[in-house]
């Protein structure tokens, strides 16, 4: 059976529901659909591998140059995307010529949606029946292998109406079978095609075991970890994805779960893992990155930027700037005037517990050189950086700080993390 096309797409009923209209590309109606995204960064393009129907609410295309609208079409075009859908009506009252001019003249599908549909219904309809198609296809002498399994983890990361009895089930179906007091952990890894960076790093743990299944862009995993073996299991799970996974890869590792405490908790490791991933490709990190091999973070490394991009950065945009204003006002105007980087060593500061030692060495500088930048920062805003009662406030300042700042004006508007 072939694959899904976006004119099947579009007759499923979350996508009628949003009331879409086709203003660009009828032509290529019948191209397949191998997956469905949602994205506002205009970067997304680069993270797309072909096929993919791009969904977005419109917010990264307000306020910007002409060119840069058809620029933001001419990249989708070029990386293969089948389609965009925009959302139309409350950031973007109307959809912008320029948009529509350049989907035409390249024949990309240009959609529409004049209704308000949440993403994730749409999402998880399209891509659940992109799975249930490519299942149905296959010739039933052939094994379900990593067809069946990734079934699974799109219906477990999605969070659709499942039972414990199915999960079990459907889990040892695709030979997954947690043994007694396992911990479970999500990853979720950007950039790859196939699972060889999860089996190496499944091997290198030793004993684990492991779901995992491709999927276009990113490899999807729940990863079981036998319940004797000590230590912290998320550092494990990082080190091993650090030696193993493909330079040029970003892997986000969720929370760890008692395989015992139900499809609902393995459910939540997978979703904390797809999240952190969204952070991380799009909110710059807080340190100075290694400067070759995968980037590896974690759920709880980023569990403040999850907690204030809850509901997504524009929801909470002028909630962050008056965080950011209170607390950093002096410091912003003086590097506003002075081209420094004292927000960005206040933060890693912060975040090391104000070790001297550790700080001056991830910023590759001296700790005399160190020492006169705490001496400007203090003298700024008035103020003891090592006081406790100020910890909390000014390190959920500078990350606030970081994430409204590196995100861009457009990029802001667009960032939907849901943790």
């Amino acid at each position: 059976m072939p694959a899904l096309t976006l004119r099947e797409v579009l007759a499923l009923d979350p996508v009628r529901a949003s009331e879409p209209e086709l203003l660009a590309g009828e032509a290529a109606l019948d191209r397949p659909v191998r997956w469905v995204h949602s994205s506002e960064v205009y970067e997304g393009a680069n993270f797309l591998d072909g096929g993919e129907l791009l969904l977005t609410n419109g917010f990264g295309l307000t306020d910007t140059a002409a060119e840069i609208r058809r620029r933001y079409v001419r990249e989708l075009a070029a990386r293969g995307a089948s389609g965009l859908a925009v959302e139309i009506g409350r950031s973007l009252p109307t959809m912008p010529p320029e948009v529509t001019d350049e989907a035409r003249r390249l024949g990309l599908p240009l959609l529409a949606l004049h209704r308000v549909v949440p993403f994730v219904r749409i999402t998880e309809a399209a891509n659940r029946a992109i799975v249930a198609r490519g299942l149905s296809g296959r010739s039933v002498v052939r094994p379900w292998g990593d067809d069946h399994t990734a079934a699974l983890l799109a219906d477990l990361a999605d969070r659709a109406a499942l039972n414990q009895p199915e999960v079990e089930a459907r889990s040892a179906l695709a030979g997954f079978h947690p043994g007694p007091g396992a911990r479970l952990i999500g990853v979720s890894v950007h950039g790859a095609h196939e699972v060889s960076s999860v089996d190496r790093a499944v091997r290198l743990l030793g004993g684990a075991s492991v779901l995992r299944a491709a999927f276009p862009g990113d490899v999807l995993a729940l990863l079981a970890l036998p319940g004797a073996v000590s230590g912290d299991p998320i550092r494990a799970v990082q080190e091993a994805f650090r030696t193993a996974a493909d330079p040029g890869l970003t892997v986000a590792v969720g929370h760890v779960v008692d395989a015992s405490s139900g499809w609902l908790r393995w459910s939540d490791t997978l979703r904390a893992a797809r999240t952190t991933l969204e952070l991380a490709l799009t909110v710059p990190a807080a340190e100075p990155a290694a400067p070759e091999g995968p980037l590896v973070t974690s759920a709880r490394a980023l569990a403040l930027e999850r907690e204030l991009t809850r509901g997504g950065v524009d929801a909470n945009r002028d909630r962050l700037a008056r965080l950011v204003q209170h607390a950093l006002g002096p410091l912003l105007a003086w590097e506003a005037a002075h081209p420094s980087d004292l927000v960005r060593t206040l933060e890693v500061h912060l975040r090391h517990g104000c070790s001297p030692t550790r700080t001056a060495a991830l910023l590759h500088i001296g700790r005399q050189s160190l020492y006169q930048r705490l001496e400007r920062i203090e003298s700024l805003l008035g103020l003891e950086i090592d006081d406790p009662d100020l910890l909390g406030e000014l390190l959920a300042a500078v990350c606030a700080h970081r994430v409204v700042r590196g995100m861009g004006a457009a990029q802001v508007r667009g960032l939907r993390t849901v943790a």
